[in-house]
């Protein structure tokens, strides 16, 4: 294969419609546009949403919902995870190198799910109550 031979996919180019360009082309005269009316006119358009004046969807439903920026930050990590982890003392670097958790998470807390036999010393990282109790009684501890 050369340079010069590279050519695209069968299909994945074709030519452009060229419209206005005379009767015998079949997209003469209006060239698409039907008769009259703002959307014939160049560089007449409305914008996004806009019905004629009639009170757009988006302004006819209620407000609802919020969806909270600081979500983003907070990340789960189960006790199955933190055995196959295998470290005894587990902290949010720990996590992140281990690829366990996001780059940007910056609270972690750990869920009881699965379940965990080596002492693992949790630090700077939250458990749920059934967690705790699962860690604590394999030996760990949850600072």
């Amino acid at each position: 294969m050369e340079l010069n031979s590279i050519k695209p996919a069968a299909g994945a180019k074709h030519a452009k419609r060229r419209v206005g360009r005379g009767i015998g082309s079949g997209l003469g005269k209006t060239a698409g546009r039907g008769h009259k009316g703002q959307k014939s006119r160049a560089g007449g358009y409305h914008k996004v949403g806009f019905e004629g004046g009639q009170m757009p969807l988006q302004r006819r439903l209620p407000k609802r919902g919020f969806k909270s920026q600081t979500l983003k930050f907070n990340a789960e990590v189960t006790l199955a995870a933190l055995e196959r982890l295998g470290a005894a003392d587990v902290d949010l670097l720990v996590l992140k190198q281990a690829g366990l958790v996001g780059a940007i998470a910056k609270v972690v807390k750990v869920i009881n799910s699965g379940s965990i036999s080596k002492a693992v010393k949790l630090s700077g990282i939250g458990a749920t109550a059934g967690a705790k109790a699962a860690i604590e009684a394999a030996g760990g501890s949850v600072a």
